[in-house]
């Protein structure tokens, strides 16, 4: 029997597998989000059943509660496949049921789950894939084919008018197979070093009879509850539902630990290594161990706010647009066609520069870009009259708006490759699923009140008060950055510090 072919240098090089699988990753979220929404008003379905979507996709804000069981069984791959897999199925499933019976909101449901499983095992694959210095152009990568997969669900979506939404489906079940098998034929996972985690029974019963570790561990759930409460607004519907919830935590952190350590349910560990063991556990040792690390809370604010000044900008853009009369199509060629390709352009730059100058020098020189690009709209803000009709828009006035615009799709390209390598660098190889999922979590809840609060600040303001404005939010996350380089950079004898007892 001959030997098999040696892979050719594409399939060996690791910037390939980035791209495919990041085009995996990208797909199934336009689908969710381009195809889903449009098919369901096609059919009649209310405004306000469609809206239940925003629910559903909570899948991707939460995706860090099951990530541990992808870093606990690791096989990324096939993770990722059974991923692409379910998600194809339900794709054939859609398109030969006739209507929407009602099936198909818990089909859509398991469809985000499995999606937002799938961002997890490619992210957690992905970071352990890469070396440090080559997280900068990945990730510039990385934001090329996920968007690239983003914009083949809108392909998909103009299939529609061909060979209707059967065919459409089908042909979203046929790129996802094909995901699928570009998956499982990826590099094979590099086998893991290192002591293995504490079994489940004893990191509960070590998290419970350890004070530090379970405050942790119900400021994880509150926030967790915080955020579904963002969606669903369960607490309006009974009188002090927080104030319970606040009580009854104090009470469990009060009460358990001394009840668990009477009772005898707490593990007795040898000295050198107990305050270490409710890290090592396979459920919340990512989120402990994170806890533990020197100047965590500071990176954290960092997290929440280097992308802030982009993010509060971002969604007041389009109403800008809007109000100064452009049209929906200068719109969609100027401010998402080619912004869409400018902002590639700038990842693939912000990463080979993150790669060649470091990833601290790039956050800071790349940041300050992406923060001066605001001031483009403030003054095209103040430049371009505010008329709806578009009767005042010269073709000077266009070329400012124009201008603005490019500038900040590419400098905002140039921040998140910086910013996705930072994230990656500071993630624990061994728990890369779920602590890249935790990180990328806080950093979505920027993004999340920026928009909120944009729209209260335009008002007040007005849009080029209001730019200006966003353009010194970028200088707090500056602050920050002595902690952010210690973490990126730790010196050599740096030991995490001991909780309490």
């Amino acid at each position: 029997m001959s030997s098999p072919a040696p892979a050719t240098p594409l399939l060996r090089s690791k910037l390939f597998w980035v791209g495919v699988l990041y085009f995996a990753e990208g797909f199934p979220l336009g689908v969710f989000f381009e195809l889903f929404p449009v098919h369901f008003r096609q059919q009649g379905v209310e405004l306000r059943q469609i809206g239940v979507l925003s629910l559903l996709g909570l899948a991707w804000t939460l995706k860090f509660l099951w990530a541990p069981a992808i870093d606990h069984y690791r096989g990324h791959r096939r993770w990722m496949a059974a991923a692409d897999l379910g998600m194809g199925a339900i794709m054939i499933a859609f398109a030969l049921a006739h209507g929407l019976p009602p099936w198909v909101w818990m089909a859509i449901a398991v469809f985000a789950v499995l999606s937002a499983t799938n961002d997890v095992a490619i992210d957690g694959y992905t970071i352990e894939l890469l070396d440090k210095h080559e997280l900068g152009f990945a990730n510039g990568i990385r934001i090329g084919f996920y968007r690239v997969g983003m914009l083949a669900a809108g392909a998909v979506l103009i299939l529609v008018d061909i060979v209707g939404w059967n065919g459409a489906y089908l042909a979203a079940a046929g790129i996802l197979l094909v995901c699928a098998g570009a998956c499982l034929a990826a590099p094979r996972e590099q086998p893991r070093s290192g002591a293995a985690p504490l079994p489940l029974r004893q990191e509960l019963a070590t998290v419970a009879g350890n004070p530090w570790a379970l405050a942790v561990v119900l400021g994880l759930v509150l926030g967790c509850l915080w955020l579904v409460d963002n969606v669903t607004h369960f607490s309006r519907r009974w009188d002090w539902t927080w104030q319970t919830l606040l009580v009854g935590a104090t009470l469990v952190w009060a009460l358990v630990p001394p009840i668990a350590r009477a009772a005898g349910k707490s593990v007795a560990q040898p000295a050198a290594t107990n305050d270490q063991a409710p890290a090592s556990g396979p459920l919340f040792g990512a989120v402990l161990e994170l806890a533990r690390r020197p100047g965590i809370v500071p990176v954290i604010a960092f997290i929440l706010t280097f992308k802030l000044a982009d993010a509060a900008m971002g969604f007041m853009v389009k109403p800008f647009w809007v109000d100064s009369g452009f049209t929906a199509t200068e719109i969609g060629l100027v401010s998402v066609n080619l912004g869409l390709g400018l902002s590639i352009a700038g990842g693939l730059a912000g990463g080979w520069y993150a790669d060649r100058a470091g990833i601290f020098r790039a956050l800071w020189v790349l940041g300050l870009a992406q923060a001066v690009s605001n001031l483009g709209y403030a003054f095209a803000a103040g430049a371009v009259p505010h008329d709806p009709t578009g009767a005042s828009l010269t073709d000077a006035h266009r070329a400012i708006v124009y201008a603005a615009s490019g500038l900040e799709s590419f400098t905002g390209g140039l921040g998140t490759a910086a910013f996705l390598a930072f994230l990656m660098a500071i993630t624990n190889k061994r728990r890369a699923a779920t602590e890249y999922a935790l990180l990328s979590s806080v950093f979505a809840l920027s993004r999340s009140v920026a928009g909120w609060a944009g729209g209260f600040g335009a008002e007040q303001m007005g849009f080029a008060g209001y730019f200006l404005f966003t353009f010194f939010l970028a200088f707090p996350a500056y602050c920050l950055l002595p902690w952010v380089r210690r973490m990126l950079h730790p010196p050599p004898d740096a030991s995490l510090p001991k909780q309490p007892a």
